[in-house]
C-alpha cells in the first residue's frame, strides 16, 4: 500500500486509516461530522496527494487535448482551469480530470487517484497518434509519485493560505491558479475545489511537503485549522451536487446523462472522441438522467440502492447518498429514467420493503 508524505502526520494525529485507491489514507480524525461542519464554517486541510498529475506538453499537446477531452481547451489562457472529462470512445467516461494551462505549450492535468494508470495507458496511446513520446523528458510526463497535493478548505482557508505568501492571494479568481513560492516551496495554488466552501489546493515537490505541512500549521493555529479526512470529503462534495467518478460516473455513462453537457463543447474544428454520439444524445434525448433527490421520508439513501416511482416500479439507482450533515436530512444523486429527471418530482427509495418518499431537486443541496 502506498503513502503519501503526510501519512505519518495522519497516524500521529489519531487518524482512522483505510486503504483509498491504493494508498493509506486518513478517513476520519475528529468524526465525519464535525469535520465536515469544520470546512462550512471555518478551515480544514485535505490531504489529496494521491491524486494524479500528468503534464502534456510540445506543439502538439492543445491539439492532443483538443482530442481527447470533451471541453474547448482553446478557451484557456495562461493561469485557468477547466474541468473536462476524457470520454473513453463507447460513450463512457475515462475520467473527469481539471486541465491547467501553464502556457500554449504546456498543460497540468490532474486526475482521480484510483485512474492514474488507466488515464495514462489512454493519453499515451492517443498522443502516439501525434507523434508524441512518453518518459522523462518527453512530451507525455506522469508526474503522479513526485508531488504532493493539500487542498486548504473552508471560508477561512485563504487567510489562512496569505500568511504564507508574499504576494495577494485571497482575491484569487475561481478556476485559476499561479505558480509560485509558499511557504517558501516552489507551487502551484490553484482555486478550484471539491467542496464548495472556498480555500486552494497547493501543490509541491514531495521533498516540499514536510516544510509546506509544518507552515500550514502554523499559519492555521490561530484560525483553528483542523484535519480532514476522506468522509467528509464526500459529504462536502455530495452537498454541492459535484459527481464522484466510480459513483456517479464511470466508463458506462455519457457526460450528457451525467448533466455535464456544460463541460461537452461542440466546437467548430474540435473532433473529439464520441463527440457524434455525444452530439445526437443532446440532440435526441436520453433513456436515463443523473438527478438530486431529497429524502421526503426519514431514512438515508445508499449507494447502490434502487429508486422507485411512488407506485413502486423501478426506475433506476442511487449512485451517491448520505445524511446531509449542513441539512440534517438524507440526500442523494441517482439516475433514473427522464420523464421522473424533473425538479418536483415525487420519486421512492426502496428500502426492506418500504417506498421512502424523495423529491427530485435541483442541485447543488446547498
Amino acid at each position: 500500500m502506498k503513502t503519501t508524505v503526510f501519512t505519518n502526520c495522519h497516524i500521529g494525529a489519531g487518524a482512522k486509516m483505510a486503504e483509498f485507491a491504493g494508498y493509506n489514507m486518513p478517513i476520519e480524525f475528529s468524526g465525519i461530522n464535525d469535520e465536515h461542519l469544520t470546512v462550512r464554517s471555518g478551515v480544514g486541510v485535505f490531504d489529496v496527494s494521491h491524486m494524479g498529475e500528468i503534464w502534456v506538453k510540445g506543439p502538439k499537446a492543445e491539439a492532443l487535448l483538443q482530442r481527447i477531452t470533451s471541453n474547448d481547451v482553446a478557451k484557456l489562457y495562461d493561469g485557468k482551469v477547466q474541468y473536462s472529462c476524457m470520454p473513453n470512445g463507447r460513450g463512457g467516461i475515462v475520467d473527469d480530470i481539471l486541465v491547467y494551462r501553464i502556457d500554449a505549450e504546456t498543460y497540468l492535468l490532474v486526475v482521480n487517484a484510483a485512474n492514474v494508470e488507466k488515464d495514462w495507458e489512454h493519453i499515451c496511446r492517443e498522443g502516439r497518434a501525434f507523434g508524441m513520446e512518453a518518459g522523462h523528458g518527453k512530451e507525455l510526463y506522469n508526474a503522479s509519485d513526485e508531488i504532493c497535493q493539500l487542498a486548504v478548505q473552508g471560508p477561512l482557508a485563504m487567510k489562512v493560505v496569505q500568511k504564507m505568501c508574499d504576494e495577494p492571494v485571497e482575491e484569487m479568481e475561481y478556476y485559476t491558479f499561479r505558480k509560485m513560492k509558499v511557504a517558501g516551496c516552489d507551487a502551484i495554488l490553484s482555486i478550484t475545489g471539491y467542496t464548495g466552501a472556498g480555500g486552494c489546493e497547493i501543490y509541491v515537490a514531495n521533498e516540499d511537503g514536510e516544510r509546506l505541512w509544518k507552515a500550514l500549521w502554523e499559519a492555521g493555529e490561530e484560525y483553528g485549522l483542523k484535519n480532514i479526512g476522506l468522509g467528509a470529503r464526500d459529504t462536502l462534495r455530495l452537498e454541492k451536487g459535484f459527481c464522484l467518478y466510480g459513483n456517479d460516473i464511470d466508463d458506462t455513462t455519457s457526460p450528457i446523462e451525467a448533466g455535464l453537457g456544460w463541460i461537452t463543447k461542440f466546437a467548430e474544428g474540435k473532433e473529439f472522441i464520441d463527440r457524434e454520439l455525444f452530439a445526437r444524445q443532446k440532440a435526441e434525448g436520453v433513456s436515463r438522467k443523473l438527478v438530486g433527490f431529497k429524502m421526503i421520508d426519514r431514512g438515508i439513501p445508499r449507494h447502490g440502492y434502487e429508486l422507485a416511482s411512488v407506485e413502486g416500479d423501478i426506475i433506476g439507482h442511487v449512485t451517491s447518498g448520505t445524511m446531509s450533515p449542513s441539512l440534517k436530512i438524507g440526500v442523494g444523486m441517482g439516475y433514473v429514467k427522464p420523464e421522473y429527471a424533473k425538479a418536483g418530482t415525487v420519486i421512492a427509495v426502496p428500502v426492506r420493503g418500504r417506498l421512502l418518499k424523495a423529491e427530485v431537486v435541483k442541485l447543488p443541496f446547498l
